[in-house]
């Protein structure tokens, strides 16, 4: 069976190779980039109407001044990240299941939201809502990550910036394919990969069926 690397940061990159391996998949955890917080100041609660989290890590990294924010309640993109704001105490409102997009179509266009978000955002420029993004974390770029023999192996790349990161230090890719949770995430990987899909919906689970398809595709010799 072809090997699944696991690119994404930690405690992430650990579920998702629990995951893939419950899949019946050879997967391997190796991150390319380290989850650190950042100083933050929170900004008045008054002027916003309810929270959208597009990653887990926000809840995990936000630090005390969430506590300020709890009344609050979330809107939040994916299980993962639902259940990370639970655990940091907020109440979620709505979870949407397949992407940022997709969960701001459900609201309405007159909320106020303060995006708790990473350095690398990814937000909707055109979203009809207000939308004010606050720095609280920041994916830091392992210097040696400890990759694997990357020959005939299925890279999971969970973002665009992976995509590139992956790019910048694999440059053979002639015998990898490449699942990506999303196109742009899939042409981020760049040229010169065995082949390069993405998935029907940015989310993980739709990203390890394509996965487990493309690690128990014969490769052609």
């Amino acid at each position: 069976m072809t090997r699944l690397l696991v690119l994404r940061p930690e405690p992430g990159a650990s579920a998702t190779v629990e995951r893939a391996r419950a899949l019946g998949l050879d997967a391997v955890a190796t991150p390319l980039f380290e989850i650190e917080p950042v100083e933050w100041t929170p900004l008045e609660k008054g002027q916003f109407d309810a929270i959208l989290l597009t990653s887990a890590n926000a809840a995990r990294y936000g630090g005390e001044q969430l506590h300020a924010l709890r009344s609050l309640r979330v809107y939040a993109v994916g299980d993962a990240t639902a259940e990370a704001a639970r655990g940091a105490g907020f109440d979620v409102a709505a979870t949407g299941k397949f992407g940022i997009d997709s969960l701001l179509g459900l609201l309405p266009r007159q909320i106020r939201l303060l995006h708790l978000c990473g350095a690398e955002r990814r937000a909707p420029m055109t979203a009809p809502q207000s939308i004010t993004p606050v720095v609280v974390y920041r994916a830091r770029p392992v210097e040696s990550p400890d990759l694997p023999a990357a020959t005939d192996s299925v890279a999971l790349i969970h973002s665009p910036r992976a995509g590139q990161r992956f790019a910048e230090l694999v440059s053979d890719r002639a015998n990898i394919v490449v699942a990506a949770i999303s196109p742009a995430a899939a042409a981020a990987a760049g040229d010169g990969c065995k082949s390069v899909e993405a998935a029907d919906q940015p989310s993980d689970e739709a990203l390890l069926a394509l996965a487990a398809r493309l690690c128990n595709k014969p490769q052609p010799k």
